[in-house]
């Protein structure tokens, strides 16, 4: 018999029972229970403090994954996932008694997407790690004996046991899990064999719930998608066979139809298609590039150092936009710095809605041209961009627009949604461009070069505070704080979770701990990957200890959160 058993344990929380509450300290370490380990890795020293972090192992003969589920890394992933999101939910249930967080118990909720994370990791064998914080129970701020007693050796055994260790019906889920994960990777590789940038396939169900809540929409109004003939793809998936759907081409794609037809739903779609989804999300088959990018206005966002003069020059009083500053942008200049900083990420697919751009700087109309001379009219309208973007730069451009005909005359690909049933409607568009000319003057520069990489001091990305070396907080989701610093990043539409952003926080914190010297844009974005890829998201850390409450993102996040601190100190370019 071990002389860390569960026995040994509950011993253990007796002795110290009624004591200060930081005597919990003296049940860190590992316990043998039935059929698992648990690691008590850190405990809190308050009631109200963080809940502690611990973390439980079980072997694959514990588990019972099937063999099925991890077959392959994708595989791996998405039954991971799923496993995650099934002992969230469980824990969400359990109610706290006593001072402070006691009682809680929390894991971070995967939600609707697929990404590297460190809640539950699964092996090859099927053996896995799951990690969660718990509340020690606390009577003012001493130990609760009984409710530690409760909570470590009843509860949180029976969470393990009903959402990590499967039945056979719960094999079923994690396979379905598994297949569906691997099937959108087999659908990325097919983008890159076909060199498409997106794929909607028939039958995914693309609206949601709400703007706030991601989980698709259950009613029986919801228009499965069926994309049109002209568009139509077909590829051999692992799992799922033969599957048709709409194939989203290089070049310019304009999405028009009415109101409430299904547009901005459809360009959301793509948007959440650089991520994979889980089963039941409705677009588990829908698949972007993933360097496909949202651009949209930003009233009031910090600007650093951005060369818009691409898009906006000749400003009042000769301020100079090769290197545009403001700590109050407008919606024409957030909005040209916004594809600028993309573009300076990597970015090679653009995704814009004009429902959230800036009017003036997408079009100018021939009415407004006769009215305002170009001398009085510092913008070069995006109308005026686009064509150069994709034939001198091969970057794609995928626009929703509904209120003007200018992007007819630009687009290689037009489709119009109907009752969320998209038309290829490009061979009308095209002549009902030639038969209504809009006579308005095109700006054309075809050797228009996109701007040189800016360079960052990281010593700006201080997340130092009080005596914390490293301060990284996500309050809301939409708000990161580092150090002594706020960065909004609720214009940030990629971000699909609290994790994600938190990563991206330690990932800036990282940066600025490390690194003494200028680095351009891309050297830092490219150093972050590299850490990422090997050993991975534990290495954010700063203390080196393993954490449940990560998530893998892009650089183009990350840019854009670094984009957005306005401490930030930037230099000139390469």
């Amino acid at each position: 018999m071990s002389d860390r058993d569960a026995k040994a344990l509950r011993d253990r929380i007796a002795r110290i029972d009624g004591a200060g509450y930081k005597r919990y300290r003296e049940i860190v370490g590992s316990w043998d229970l039935p059929g698992f380990t648990l690691f008590v890795d850190h405990a809190q020293s308050d009631p109200f403090a963080t809940p502690s972090a611990v973390h439980v192992e079980i072997g694959p003969e514990g588990t019972r994954i099937p063999d099925a589920a991890v077959g392959t890394s994708a595989r791996r992933l998405g039954a991971a996932t799923w496993l995650a999101a099934r002992f969230a939910e469980a824990a969400s249930e359990v109610r706290a008694r006593g001072t402070g967080r006691s009682g809680e118990v929390r894991m971070e909720h995967p939600g609707q997407t697929v990404l590297p994370q460190t809640a539950v990791i699964v092996d090859a064998r099927g053996g896995l790690e799951a990690r969660f914080l718990v509340g020690l129970p606390g009577r003012g701020r001493r130990v609760d004996g009984a409710g530690a007693s409760e909570l470590l050796l009843q509860t949180i055994p029976d969470l393990v046991r009903s959402t990590l260790v499967l039945d056979p019906a719960a094999a079923t889920g994690i396979v379905e899990a598994a297949e569906t994960n691997e099937d959108a990777e087999a659908l990325r590789d097919f983008l890159r064999r076909e060199r498409l940038i997106a794929f909607v396939a028939d039958g995914a169900r693309l609206p949601r719930a709400s703007g706030i809540d991601d989980r698709p929409l259950e009613t029986d109004g919801v228009v499965p998608f069926e994309g049109p003939p002209e568009m139509r793809a077909r590829v051999e998936l692992p799992n799922a066979g033969a599957v048709t759907g709409m194939a989203v081409r290089p070049g310019v794609t304009v999405v028009t139809g009415g109101g409430f037809h299904g547009k901005s739903t459809l360009l959301r779609a793509l948007e959440a298609g650089v991520y994979n989804h889980r089963p039941g999300d409705g677009r588990e088959r829908v698949v972007t590039r993933a360097d496909a990018v949202k651009i949209r206005a930003e009233d009031g966002r910090s600007v650093k150092r951005v060369d818009i003069s691409g898009f906006i020059d000749g400003l009042p009083f000769g301020r100079d936009t090769h290197a545009f500053t403001t700590p109050n942008a407008s919606g024409s200049t957030s909005q040209a710095a916004s594809i600028v900083e993309a573009l300076e990420a990597g970015a090679r697919i653009l995704l814009i809605d004009e429902d959230t751009s800036a009017t003036n700087f997408m079009t100018r109309d021939r009415r407004m041209q006769e009215l305002v001379p170009s001398s009085g009219e510092p913008i070069t309208p995006f109308v005026d961009r686009v064509r150069v973007l994709w034939d001198a730069h091969d970057v794609s451009t995928v626009l929703v627009i509904g209120g003007t005909g200018d992007y007819l005359d630009v687009a290689d690909a037009v489709v119009r949604m109907e009752a969320y049933r998209p038309m290829d409607v490009t061979a009308e568009a095209r002549s009902i461009a030639e038969r209504h000319p809009t006579g308005r003057r095109e700006v054309v520069e075809t050797g228009w070069a996109l701007p040189p990489a800016r360079s960052i001091e990281p010593a700006s990305l201080d997340p130092r505070r009080g005596k914390r070396s490293t301060y990284v907080r996500v309050p809301d989701g939409r708000t990161l704080l580092l150090g002594r610093h706020e960065i909004d990043v609720s214009a940030v539409e990629q971000l699909a979770s609290r994790a994600q952003l938190r990563s991206i926080g330690l990932a800036m914190a990282r940066l600025a701990t490390e690194d003494d010297e200028t680095s351009s844009v891309p050297e830092l974005l490219d150093r972050i990957e590299r850490l990422l890829a090997d050993p991975g998201l534990d290495a954010l850390d700063p203390r080196g200890e393993p954490r449940g409450d990560l998530a893998g993102f892009r650089r183009y996040e990350l840019a854009a959160t670094l984009s957005r601190l306005r401490s930030l100190s930037v230099g000139g370019g390469e």
